[in-house]
């Protein structure tokens, strides 16, 4: 396979990795100007919110792909929740988006305080990638229910690539702390790494990609292209059939498996790779384990968080790891 030829038709193209930066500085501008007149930005997600049977498929399970959704399980009756509902509210606001907090009132919702098996509350469960994670019952010292919740983040992260969600201003508090300004900007870095993609000039693209993320490490389009470029970079001397064939013979193969899902992604089999590596994180455990579940993550970098293809995967993963 002639790298200068290669293509990732089918996965995602130049035009959608600029979209993708253009869409991120609407929204950081949107965002600043909130700020500025005290206005929640359309799209924005607030961080405390009362959820009821009806709204938990949309509230809790569809945005625990996007951001842990911590769920506070609470009675009017009940002086413990009275005492730790207040604490899990000021940390959602300190926390600034690294988790949401959903608050279920058990007399009104039985069906969901039975579906996850509550004893007694106060309980705080979590939803990651929806699978739910019970974390502790009953009131806690602010020292301990930091730990669980700094410990929920960073599986979040690191398992799953989820790390936060866009925040309402209003929601956080007047003492929030404002929006940063986007970085930049890096138009000419990026169309130079853009144009060193298209020339097959893999080496070149990565190193304009990285230049532009030691500036400016949340910058979608860089992030996107160097994720693309990485991956073409890694098939670019593989023989198809060789890998294709090593997979197939030796499902237990780690190596071969993510070399495979690779070469899956590139030719536009989205679901067929992720579902190759989802498969490979449930059958292998330690250092396999991981170098499949994080080559995952990765190629969830390439299609990008938004796509529906990236939601199901990361359920599956939250399934077979939990």
């Amino acid at each position: 396979m002639q790298p200068r030829n290669m293509s990732m038709s089918g996965v995602v193209d130049l035009a959608a990795v600029k979209a993708a930066g253009e869409a991120k500085q609407k929204a950081e501008q949107a965002r600043a100007d909130a700020a500025r007149t005290g206005a929640a930005p359309a799209g924005a997600t607030r961080l405390v919110f009362d959820v009821d049977e009806a709204g938990f498929q949309q509230e809790v399970l569809q945005r625990s792909t996007e951001v842990p959704v911590v769920i506070d399980f609470w009675a009017e009756w009940c002086q413990p929740c009275k005492q730790l509902g207040p604490l899990l509210e000021r940390l959602a606001a300190e926390y600034a988006g690294k988790f949401l907090l959903a608050k279920i009132d058990v007399d009104a919702n039985q069906m969901l305080f039975q579906q996850f098996g509550v004893q007694g509350i106060p309980a705080v469960f979590a939803v990651v990638a929806g699978q739910p994670i019970p974390l502790f019952q009953g009131a806690v010292p602010e020292a301990q229910l930091r730990q669980v919740l700094d410990q929920l983040v960073q599986v979040a992260e690191q398992q799953f690539g989820i790390v936060g969600a866009p925040v309402d201003p209003a929601a956080a508090g007047p003492d929030a702390a404002p929006a940063p300004q986007p970085a930049g900007p890096y138009d000419a870095a990026l169309t130079a790494a853009a144009d060193a993609l298209d020339a097959g000039d893999l080496g070149g693209a990565i190193r304009a990609y990285r230049n532009v993320l030691s500036d400016d490490p949340a910058n979608p389009e860089a992030k996107l292209g160097l994720a693309q470029a990485e991956l073409l970079e890694r098939v670019q001397d593989l023989d198809p059939q060789a890998v294709r064939t090593a997979a197939a013979e030796n499902p237990a193969d780690v190596r071969a498996q993510i070399a495979a899902a690779d070469l899956d992604l590139v030719g536009g089999h989205v679901e067929d790779a992720f579902g190759r590596l989802v498969d490979t994180v449930q059958r292998t455990a330690g250092d396999d384990r991981e170098a499949a579940r994080v080559r995952l993550l990765e190629l969830f970098e390439v299609i990008g968080a938004d796509d529906p293809r990236v939601t199901k995967a990361r359920t599956a993963l939250a399934r077979v790891l939990f």
